[in-house]
């Protein structure tokens, strides 16, 4: 008999009322919010804080978390998309490399195409292959989350494989952001600076409470300067606005629970994804990211921008 994980859904941190995560190489329950890791003897938790132990400011700063890169092979506008060449390395090599620096106890990519398999190979043993009938990429995330029997409570990052210019504290920020909450799900935004992108629908806005919970996602300006957004004049204070950056880290358990929510009409409104979460009542942390993340690599004309970057940059 051994613990059940099962347990972290419905029993909290006594003292800071957070989420718990259970460290299986130390039979513990660790709260990083209340700072106390608690035994679990007997395959029982003992949630008494005269029985917990104060965690040391490495211990409180350490996520374990894992990341998976999607890398699938069809794109429309640049085929083989992640073995496009970049400086002497697959771009998939790329996002592998700069993943890895971000902590993760263990970083998996998941393809759905034999050449790509082979060519992570190469430079990597954790790579899985997957089905190629997924409809979106949460699917494919909760197919891998089965292949390594991840439990319920483990999070996982899932990082664009089309980022070659990932930056890894994005990674490490996102995961510590979902661990120190009793969320299902994490994500960060930038700051909006030109007002052209406030009226883009293809930069995705978001707007938040007081509690970093994401209150809605859309293409469309929000939110609505009613002072200043009817009227071309007056300038336009952007400060309020915030765009969307499409990293993610879940716990795994929830994304097995999201392929079995039905798909809401905000989400095929706005073509949207995460909108299926919020329509649902759940929710989903977000704040700033630290460091302003470079575009993905979508086209041939991206693809050359991200070489000359490289190049110019030595990196």
């Amino acid at each position: 008999m051994a613990f059940d994980t099962k347990l972290l859904e419905i029993i909290a941190c006594p003292v800071g009322k957070g989420k718990l995560r259970f460290d299986r190489e130390n039979n513990e329950l660790i709260s990083t919010a209340a700072k106390l890791a608690y035994p679990v003897k007997d395959d029982i938790p003992v949630l008494l804080e005269n029985e917990a132990r104060e965690l040391s400011l490495e211990e409180v700063e350490k996520v374990e978390f894992v990341v998976v890169i999607p890398a699938r092979f069809a794109s429309t506008r640049l085929p083989g998309k992640p073995l496009a060449d970049i400086c002497g390395k697959p771009m998939v090599q790329h996002v592998y490399e700069k993943a890895c620096l971000s902590g993760a106890s263990k970083v998996i990519v998941a393809t759905d195409h034999q050449k790509v398999f082979d060519a992570v190979s190469l430079f990597t043993s954790d790579v899985v292959m997957t089905r190629e009938d997924h409809q979106s990429g949460t699917e494919r995330l909760a197919e891998v989350v089965d292949l390594l029997e991840l439990d319920n409570d483990t999070i996982v990052v899932n990082v664009q494989g089309d980022e070659p210019l990932l930056a890894p504290e994005n990674v490490s920020q996102v995961a510590a952001l979902l661990s120190d909450s009793t969320a299902p799900m994490a994500t960060l935004s930038v700051a909006i600076e030109e007002r052209d992108e406030v009226f883009n629908p293809n930069a995705v806005k978001v707007v938040s409470d007081i509690n970093k919970n994401a209150l809605y996602f859309s293409r469309a300006s929000i939110p609505f300067d009613r002072n200043t957004m009817m009227d071309d004049s007056t300038a336009l204070n952007l400060s309020p606005f915030q765009r969307h950056v499409g990293i993610y880290a879940y716990r795994a358990g929830f994304i097995k629970q999201y392929i079995e929510l039905s798909v809401s009409p905000l989400e095929l409104l706005e073509s949207l994804e995460q909108l299926r979460v919020l329509y649902h009542g759940y929710k989903i942390k977000i704040e700033q990211a630290q460091i302003a993340p470079h575009a993905g690599v979508d086209t041939p004309d991206d693809l050359a921008k991200v070489i000359a970057h490289i190049k110019s940059k030595n990196v």
